[in-house]
């Protein structure tokens, strides 16, 4: 199966068959294995090994994961998905409002924008502790911020809204 894969500004082109994985046409061999009643994964892939933490993001597709202290946003999309949506132009669009969320349970520590700020894709919005982890949270997309929903200190339960971006305004 292929897939496409962007994980911050850039996109990947994967395919997948059984253990052989081939990204961007470099072959690897992988291996992932779920660390029972954890959101953890062990990743054996092209003779490296990492432990990545995998949450679900609403939308579908869309995954935050936690690998060496960093976190990541990542989309997946399969081929099937990418020829439905460009053939009925029902494709997400860049453009739409949305609502960045905590991706579990944290304290917020630092608030990185203020409302009516236009952002840029990957730009930080919301730094939230969990596990003694700052997961610095970044805008999905370029927007303008419509919405701060916390203050510092605030705790938040996983799936809180945190921020809200609007749709840019039109250049013309």
């Amino acid at each position: 199966m292929k897939y496409s894969v962007t994980i911050g500004a850039k996109t990947f082109e994967v395919e997948v068959e059984g253990s052989r994985v081939t990204v961007d046409g470099v072959a690897l061999e992988a291996d992932l294995a779920a660390v029972s009643g954890t959101p953890l994964y062990h990743l054996l892939l092209g003779g490296e090994s990492w432990t990545v933490a995998a949450e679900p993001l609403e939308g579908g597709g869309r995954w935050v994961l936690g690998l060496v202290g960093e976190r990541v946003d990542v989309a997946v999309e399969d081929e099937r998905t990418r020829g439905i949506e460009a053939g009925t132009a029902t494709g997400r669009r860049v453009s739409e409002g949305g609502t960045v969320r905590a991706p579990m349970p944290g304290l917020v520590v630092r608030i990185e924008v203020a409302e009516g700020q236009e952002v840029d894709a990957g730009t930080g919005l919301v730094v939230v502790e969990a596990m003694k982890m700052e997961n610095e949270l970044r805008a999905p997309r370029p927007g303008k911020v419509q919405t701060v929903h916390v203050a510092v200190g605030q705790a938040v339960e996983k799936g809180a809204s945190l921020v809200t971006l609007a749709s840019p305004e039109p250049s013309g």
